[in-house]
Formats: structure tokens, C-alpha cells, sequence
């Protein structure tokens, strides 16, 4: 299980105007995988490893509590609304050989671009994968024209060249792990990364 810094936002903090005393609680991964926090003063340390375990911190103690998720609305309403959206990921899948997208692929994008323009500060990664076939050489120069011809697409349909990244990977991410020179379309890609 991976412990987690308080920082991540895996936590809500909330300090007590006026009081010594604050509030940290757990909030389940987004992902729904484990998740910890590690919370550390003078008079020890309080690990909290299920979603909405708290812990109430004061001048000289630390208490654990149990929340809920209606007290974790109620009570960090303010900082919960505050956060931005959670990071999107679209795969796009590509024909054999090019840089032509499937039909399913295609139709994907207008959705894409819709929800980078509702974002108000929206930044974008696009990574493109090949399968094995071919020389590795041949892959990293494929995977960056996928990527980067993505990108001119949503440039093209009005996203901001400047929210946006595009790199090639070539076969070194596969989806499907396969032997050398064989045609798997699941590897033939383009990862959209919006947050």
C-alpha cells in the first residue's frame, strides 16, 4: 500500500480559524485503489488506511475518528469545491502501418475537444504508441507523428497549441506485451492525457 504525503489531495484539511486544533481525513481514491496517509507531529504519528478515516489534531493530541462521507461534504464543502477536476484519459486506436485512426477513434475526438474547452485551465499530453512491427527506429518516428498529428487535429478544431504537449513512445508502453513484429492494434495508439 502506498503511504501517501498529505499534500496529494488524498487528504482534507481543515484548520479551525482561531483554534489550535485541525482536521485530516482520508478521501477514497478516485481510482478506488488502497491509499494511506501518514500523519506526523511531536507526539507521534496516526496512520490512516481506509477511506474517510480522520484524525483530530490538537496542541498536545492526536485523536482518531471514523468520518463519513456526509460529514466529509458537509464539513470540507469549501475545499472539496475548490479542487480542480480529476485528470481524463481518452485511447485512440490507430489503422496498421499509419497515422489514420479507427472510425470508433475518430468520432472520439469532438468529445475530447468539448471537454478540454469546459476545463478553465486545461493542460494536455498526447502520447503516441505502434505495436512490434518494424524497426524500433521506425516506431519512435511513427508514435510522434500519431502524437503530434493529434495534437494539429485539436489545434485545428480550436484547442490552444499552447495547453498542449505531444511525444512518441514508440513500442515501449505496450497494452498488450507481444514478441517482436507482431501486429497488435491495442498498441497502435494515442494516450490523451486532460487535466
Amino acid at each position: 500500500m502506498n503511504k501517501l504525503k498529505v499534500s496529494l489531495a488524498l487528504a482534507a484539511l481543515l484548520m479551525l480559524d482561531g483554534c489550535a486544533s485541525e482536521r485530516i481525513v482520508l478521501l477514497p481514491s478516485a481510482d478506488g485503489r488502497p491509499s494511506s496517509v501518514v500523519v506526523r507531529d511531536a507526539s507521534g504519528e496516526v496512520v490512516l488506511s481506509q477511506p474517510y478515516a480522520g484524525v483530530k489534531r490538537s496542541l498536545s493530541t492526536n485523536t482518531p475518528y471514523q468520518s463519513a462521507p456526509e460529514e466529509v461534504r458537509e464539513r470540507f464543502a469549501l475545499a472539496l469545491s475548490a479542487q480542480p477536476p480529476r485528470p481524463s484519459t481518452y485511447v485512440l486506436y490507430f489503422e496498421s502501418g499509419g497515422n489514420v485512426l479507427t472510425a470508433e477513434s475518430q468520432a472520439a475526438l469532438d468529445v475530447i475537444r468539448k471537454e478540454i474547452a469546459e476545463r478553465p485551465a486545461s493542460e494536455v499530453m498526447v502520447i503516441g504508441h505502434t505495436d512490434r512491427v518494424g524497426s524500433v527506429g521506425d516506431n519512435d518516428q511513427l508514435s510522434k507523428v500519431r502524437a503530434e498529428g493529434l495534437r494539429d487535429q485539436l489545434i485545428e478544431a480550436g484547442v490552444q497549441a499552447d495547453k498542449m504537449e505531444a511525444v512518441g513512445r514508440g513500442e515501449r508502453d505496450p497494452l498488450v506485451p507481444t514478441a517482436d513484429e507482431v501486429d497488435e492494434p491495442k498498441n497502435r495508439r494515442v494516450e490523451i492525457s486532460v487535466r
